[in-house]
């Protein structure tokens, strides 16, 4: 059998603190994930920059050599920055994924928590309830017992 906890206004008290902490660590996890969200975005947009310079560039096979050199070590230099930028996309977007589940832990346990505060919260509003409702009954008995006595 467990026993109550002798005074549980302190415990909604340390209950609400822990939801605010739960509050507060979802807060600044949405904030490192629109950071994350802007950075991947950046990358996209210079990915796309990269993918459209190369691709862009023209053909090299008509232009004389020295030129259709330097054009083609051009497009090999931008292509391989832009394969760069795709792997650095690519492991943005895995710590992406943690920073999720991370966010979506502590939206979890922020839940589960204020779930428990909310419950202890109206039990305890119910045994307030409940020991007004006794001492109006004690109250009503006692004049009643007086109003009996003769005199």
């Amino acid at each position: 059998m467990t026993q109550s906890p002798k005074n549980p206004s302190h415990m909604i008290r340390n209950l609400s603190t822990l939801v605010d902490l739960r509050t507060t660590e979802v807060e600044r996890l949405r904030s490192e994930m629109a950071a994350k969200e802007s950075v991947r975005d950046r990358y996209q947009k210079n990915l796309d920059r990269l993918t459209g310079l190369y691709q862009n560039s023209g053909a090299s096979g008509k232009l004389p050599m020295a030129l259709a050199s330097n054009c083609g070590d051009y497009k090999q230099a931008v292509m391989q920055m832009a394969d760069s930028h795709r792997l650095d996309l690519n492991m943005h977007e895995a710590d992406m994924a943690v920073s999720q589940r991370a966010l979506n832990a502590a939206y979890v346990k922020r839940e589960v928590l204020d779930q428990v505060l909310q419950k202890k919260q109206q039990a305890a509003v119910h045994h307030e309830r409940a020991q007004e409702r006794k001492q109006h009954d004690e109250l009503a008995t006692q004049l009643w017992l007086r109003s009996q006595k003769p005199g």
